[in-house]
């Protein structure tokens, strides 16, 4: 009798953290503790770290006023910079975000990666066309046509968001920081509900 008591205690305990731990996200597997702890750089709470240039960042975009109503979110934006492309990218990016004084809403975001991503086929005047279209239909100045006061504020704001995915070490995007102290592992969810419930799992965190 007390054999089996002692297995209905553990199956019953097994049944429990099972349940408990279902919706839990795990570290190594959902997210990541950062290196260093990038509070100091006054990121929103949470902050997509992303590139105009990548296929699976432009996916995220048309997802991503959902969810900011699932974490009750204003979403921020950090654009990388860990090569070539994505430096010419954060530039234009970086333009627009220093003229509006804030992130640019989703249908400049969409935009601006159409522009970005026009593909193999699309000369460089071809884009350098519909980057000038994106910028001036919103009464903005295009990257091309920014004075030397300007590129110095715009260099500014390329090397913060490289100081941030340097000490961060991002190296992969799309991704999400969160607190400035934890990275969502994107690749670890199977729907925007569940990097949903990783974020708001992470903002209660200490």
């Amino acid at each position: 009798m007390k054999k089996l008591f002692t297995l209905l205690t553990i199956l019953i305990a097994t049944v429990l953290v099972g349940c408990s731990d279902s919706n839990t996200p795990q570290e190594g597997k959902q997210y990541q503790q950062l290196p260093v702890n990038l509070a100091t750089f006054r990121l929103p709470q949470v902050t997509e770290v992303f590139s105009l240039n990548c296929g699976h960042c432009r996916k995220m975009e048309a997802v991503l006023p959902q969810l900011e109503e699932l974490t009750q979110q204003s979403i921020g934006k950090i654009h990388v910079t860990f090569n070539e492309s994505a430096q010419i990218a954060a530039m234009i990016y970086y333009t627009a975000e220093m003229q509006l004084g804030k992130k640019p809403d989703h249908e400049f975001m969409n935009a601006l990666f159409a522009a970005t991503q026009m593909g193999d086929g699309a000369t460089l005047a071809d884009k350098k066309q519909a980057i000038d279209d994106a910028f001036q239909s919103r009464g903005l100045i295009s990257p091309y046509e920014l004075n030397e006061q300007q590129q110095e504020q715009l260099f500014e704001a390329m090397n913060l968001a490289q100081d941030i995915t340097e000490k961060g070490q991002i190296n992969s995007v799309p991704t999400f920081v969160v607190n400035g102290k934890y990275m969502v592992l994107t690749a670890g969810h199977q729907d925007i509900e569940g990097i949903a419930n990783t974020i708001n799992y992470l903002i209660n965190q200490p």
